[in-house]
């Protein structure tokens, strides 16, 4: 939450009351508590508004189903860029030919055989 340079040090009041008082404050700005489940309390803000597309997106993203989902393309993504580079491995040659290469130099090699392939046409 931003402040901005105009609000007073009273607005920030909320950090040093009791809980009571900040409970009743919220409840007078529209939020109120609900019955506390499975020992969590939780605090429910009504707004007369319906939510923005943003905030629809954020709290559909918070749900365990969307970060199971999105975890299991990272890992399948993750997996296909690996295997595109384990190709790209096997047509360079190095010595030894079993050399552990990391990603940035698969590619400069890369770049280096392609350059020399490019001459050897060329002559």
């Amino acid at each position: 939450m931003m402040l901005s340079p105009d609000q007073a040090e009273a607005d920030l009041s909320w950090t040093q009351s009791d809980p009571e008082s900040l409970l009743n404050g919220l409840k007078s700005t529209g939020c109120g508590s609900d019955e506390p489940t499975d020992g969590e309390e939780r605090v429910k803000c009504r707004s007369d508004q319906p939510l923005s597309r943003e905030e629809k997106r954020r709290r559909r993203r918070a749900t365990a189903k969307y970060r199971s989902a999105h975890a299991t393309r990272e890992r399948i993504r993750v997996e296909a860029f690996n295997v595109a580079f384990a190709e790209l491995r096997k047509l360079l040659p190095t010595l030894p030919p079993d050399k552990k290469l990391s990603k940035i130099e698969i590619l400069r090699l890369a770049i280096c055989y392609i350059s020399y392939l490019n001459h050897v046409l060329d002559v």
